[in-house]
Formats: C-alpha cells, structure tokens, sequence
C-alpha cells in the first residue's frame, strides 16, 4: 500500500473525526455506557455502509460529481433541490453547535484568568471566526486536517492521562429513559460522506483500493469514538459535562484540561470557516447573491438561532444527526438503486446483499427520523 491510500484513509478519518466526538461522552453516560456501545456499533456499520454505497456510486459513474450532481443525475431535478436544501440544513446546525462548542472551550481556556460569561466568550468566537469567513482566510481554512491531527493528539493524551483513573462501576448505569438520546448524536459525530468524492480522486488509476480506504477510514473513527468515551464516562461517570472537556478538570488538572480545550477550539474554529465559506459560495456561486449578503446569510443565521436560545449543543448536533444523516442516507441509497441500472462505468467492487442491505437502512434511518420529531414534539 502506498502513500495515496494512506492519505484516502487519512482524508476521510479528518473529515468524521470534530465537533461531534465531544459529545460522544455525554450520550454515553446519561444513557448508559453498553446503549452508548450498541449504537456505536450499529450506526457505525450503518455509516460504513453508506459510505460504500456513496462510493460505488462515484465508481458506476464517469463523471465526477458530488451528491447534488448524482442527485440530479440519478433521481432528478427535484433530488438536486432536496439534497441542497439538507446540505444546507446541515451546515447551518453544524455552524451552531461549532459555536456553542467554541465559545465553551474558550471559557476554559481563558476563565481562570479574565472574567466573562459563556455569552461573552461565544461572542469572541462568532467575532474571530465572521472575520476570517469575511477576509477568506483559506491558511487557516486549509489547515483543518492539521487541526484534527492535533486534536487526535489532545484526545491521546487525555486518554493516556485518564486511563488510570477509570473507574468500571460507571459502566454499568442504565436508563431506559434516555435510550434513544445517543442515536443522532452518534450520527452526527460519525458523518462524513462528503469526503468520498475526494478519496476516488486521490485514488486515481488505484480504484480497486478505494473499498479498503472506505473500509479503515470510517472504522479508525468508531475505534478513537470508543476508547475516547470510556475513558471520559470511565473517569466523570454521571458526571460527564456536555462538551465532555470541563467534567474532566477535578481529575486531570487543569493543564491538561486546557491542552485539550486548545485542540478542540482549533479545531472546531477552522472548521467554522471551511463550512462559512461553502455556505458563502453556495448562496453566492450558486444562487448569484451579491457577496457581502452571502456573507451575511453565512454568518448571523447561526448567531440568531443561539440568540433565540438555540444554546443546547446535544439536542443541536443529535437532531441534525437524525435528521439530516437520515435523510443522507435514504437518498444516497436510492442514488446508489438507479446508478446500479444507469451508471456509465464498470465499478472496481459491487457490494453483495444490496437491495437487502439498503432496504434495512432505510428502515433504520425512517425510524430514526420518525422518533426524532416524536421526541421533539413532546419538549
């Protein structure tokens, strides 16, 4: 194996591993850490498989795309305005919880020696981040792989560091109440489609590897996901702070602590920008609005739904997770039915079981779907 596949895995591991991991030890420890597994292991399987279904698609089809394009391709013009207004969706829930998850971080890492509330810290975090959305910072918007290298390095040393304080009896909780609690989140923190299209370029004149980078690249997050959550709910149990980072402080010390918060808002600020600017060219390239209104609808829909009291970054990212993963999902599937008859190029792999295979994950993700607005009916 050569350097193109390592950096295939290496690309689609970036682009699942973020904001999402750090909720991950949250869900884990209100629901009980063996329902936090189950997912886990179901959706985590449920994503691989997508994944590979996304991928095959981009190998039956000559012309490279990304999922609006084999929308339209496949299934229509009405796909396309579908599949733009989810990417949309997705992205603005994305930016929120970016910065709700933000502004904490800042909190920790400054709070011990300048005053300020968690409002004034999201502030300085929407401030840093619209000027660099403003001025298209690409440095610092290129630089996300390099932040989520770093971030894996926080997340090793938090491991390291807490792995000796476990203690098992915070594995064996259980609330039924909250069974369904970890199903978006998990989803949202294990998306990562978008980088597919990218994989099969990388791994031009060697497709026949681009089923194995799919394979490694959507399992090393499950793995890092697993041992980051034990550790976590091993050490804080009940404990366990939303964001994961603050419920660690009393365990680790604070050094540590700001360590971690130093990678997270790194990485969560770079990805701030990636994902304003393409919502910046999506209006603006797309939709042909004026620049500094694209700008505008970017950055200050996300502030006006915190300041409507949108502040909850576990409802946030497990209801973009159900929703918008769902319905990712159900529509790369149907993609993937029609690509199979009227794809134009042979694939390098073709998954066996389709129609079962897909069937059930479109099971899976209406029901999901169905249970997210039951559960939202009742708040």
């Amino acid at each position: 194996m050569n350097h193109q596949f390592f950096y295939a895995v290496a690309m689609l591991v970036g682009m699942i591993v973020g904001a999402g991991t750090f909720g991950l030890p949250y869900v884990f420890s209100q629901a009980g850490f063996m329902v936090g597994f189950f997912y886990l292991i179901i959706l985590g399987a449920a994503v691989m498989l997508v994944h590979l279904f996304y991928g095959e698609i981009v190998l039956r089809t000559s012309q490279p795309h990304r999922l609006v394009g084999y929308a339209a391709k496949y299934l229509g013009s009405g796909a396309k305005k579908i599949v733009t207004l989810i990417i949309l969706f997705e992205y603005y829930g994305a930016l929120l919880a970016y910065l709700i998850l933000g502004g904490r971080f800042l909190a920790i890492i400054f709070g011990r020696w300048l005053d300020g509330s968690e409002f004034f810290w999201t502030m300085v975090f929407f401030l840093l981040g619209a000027a660099a959305i403003f001025w298209r910072l690409r440095r610092v918007a290129v630089s996300e792989f390099f932040m989520t290298v770093l971030l894996l390095l926080a997340a090793t040393v938090l491991l390291v560091k807490g792995a000796p304080l476990v203690n098992f009896n915070n594995f064996q909780t259980l609330n039924l109440s909250k069974f369904f609690l970890p199903y978006g989140v998990i989803l949202f923190a294990l998306a990562g489609s978008a980088a597919v299209p990218e994989m099969r370029q990388v791994l031009a004149g060697q497709e026949r590897k681009f089923k194995k980078a799919i394979f490694w690249g959507t399992l090393i997050p499950i793995i890092l996901y697993f041992l980051f959550a034990a550790v976590v709910v091993g050490v804080t149990g009940r404990l366990t702070s939303e964001e994961a980072i603050g419920g660690l402080v009393p365990h680790l010390g604070s050094w540590v602590i700001i360590l971690g918060a130093v990678f997270g808002f790194l990485a969560v600020f770079t990805s701030f920008i990636v994902l304003g600017v393409a919502v910046r060219k999506i209006y603006q390239h797309d939709y042909k609005i004026k620049s500094l209104i694209s700008f505008l609808l970017a950055c200050f829909i996300p502030l006006f739904g915190y300041l409507l009291g949108f502040k909850n970054f576990i409802l946030i990212i497990g209801f973009v997770g159900a929703i918008v993963s769902g319905l990712d999902g159900i529509l790369t599937i149907l993609i993937y039915f029609k690509a199979k008859k009227l794809g134009d190029r042979r694939p390098e792999y073709s998954l066996a079981g389709a129609k079962i295979l897909g069937g059930s994950l479109i099971l899976i993700f209406t029901l999901g779907l169905i249970y997210q607005f039951v559960y939202l009916s009742g708040k």
